[in-house]
């Protein structure tokens, strides 16, 4: 039997650290699924370097993420975190810088793989001067969060360059079908380019313990529960979960949102304010943040995890 080459792989992961706290402003199911991912592909034989924007002025260059896996922090831009538009002004610095840290140590890659249109932009670069293959997963996708019409619109910027990204990357990686064909349909992306690699699930962590006891844990009855785990903004449709209470007053559910307002804030004051006029505001709480290690408990003290985004391309929740 033959035996697989053992890669070395450039992650890009510029706009979001993949050591964010999920919930955070862009900090979300993709630093996670970058987490999980290296951690595997490390368990595949494999070495992987995750390059990100630094945001701290005190982090290391370096964070060893375990053997054969490292974060390397670039500082490029202002030390701190800003808004993704910025960030994307200095994409074309981020893979020049990029490029330099690696001939200075001397590393050399057997691929490429970016996560987010930004990260995409930078990718391209370094894919016409290392030559090696380039993949990407774009996460979410301009052209669909504009045909929905939920929130702010997407600048036309965003979409060209997705379409760029998607016409010269060598593979896209979708997590569901439906992203494939959104893909064909919104950016003209021949159906063979792109790989459909469902998101996995850390059965290490994420699995079924007993529900009373996770319920004492979080201080909760033998109430009905319905769980929220993600970012509250607009898009996440919270507001239709609120709005469906009142329908099952029957039940006296309760409603647990944990996460926090994203970059937009003063979304959870709206929400707060729709189930006082609702008048459900005795069977909402909103949790904040919560550790990730400590999510299992809200998952299996749950009757029902909910998941009412507009649009969630990821879903990894």
């Amino acid at each position: 039997m033959v035996k697989n080459k053992s890669l070395r792989i450039a992650i890009l992961s510029v706009h979001s650290s993949p050591l964010g706290q999920p919930g955070i402003g862009d900090t979300g199911g993709m630093s996670i699924y970058i987490r999980e991912l290296t951690q595997e592909s490390v368990n595949q034989g494999h070495s992987v370097d995750i390059f990100t924007r630094s945001r701290n002025p005190g982090t290391p260059e370096i964070i060893p993420l375990g053997p054969h896996a490292r974060l390397i922090d670039m500082e490029v831009g202002e030390p701190a975190d800003i808004d993704k538009l910025l960030i994307y002004s200095y994409a074309p610095d981020f893979a020049c810088k990029t490029a330099n840290y690696c001939k200075d140590h001397a590393l050399q890659y057997d691929a490429i793989f970016s996560h987010y249109w930004i990260s995409g932009i930078s990718g391209l670069y370094l894919q016409t001067w290392w030559q090696v293959p380039h993949v990407i997963m774009f996460h979410t996708l301009g052209a669909i969060k504009n045909d929905i019409g939920i929130g702010e619109d997407e600048p036309e910027l965003r979409i060209e360059e997705e379409g760029l990204i998607a016409r010269q990357v060598d593979r896209i990686i979708a997590s569901t079908k439906r992203e494939k064909t959104s893909l064909n349909e919104y950016y003209s992306v021949p159906t063979e380019k792109i790989s459909v690699i469902p998101c996995g699930v850390n059965l290490k962590r994420f699995r079924i313990t007993d529900k009373i006891e996770a319920r004492k844990k979080l201080g909760l009855g033998d109430e009905k529960v319905i769980l929220f785990v993600g970012r509250i903004e607009r898009l996440k449709g919270i507001d239709k979960v609120i709005q469906a209470l009142p329908r099952l007053s029957g039940l006296k559910p309760k409603l647990l949102i944990v996460g926090e307002d994203g970059n937009r804030k003063g979304e959870a004051d709206n929400l707060k304010v729709l189930a006082h006029d609702l008048g459900v505001t005795d069977s909402v709480t909103f949790c904040g943040l919560v550790d990730y290690d400590k999510l299992p408990d809200y998952y299996n003290a749950a009757d029902v995890c909910v998941l009412p985004s507009y649009y969630e391309s990821f879903g990894l929740v």
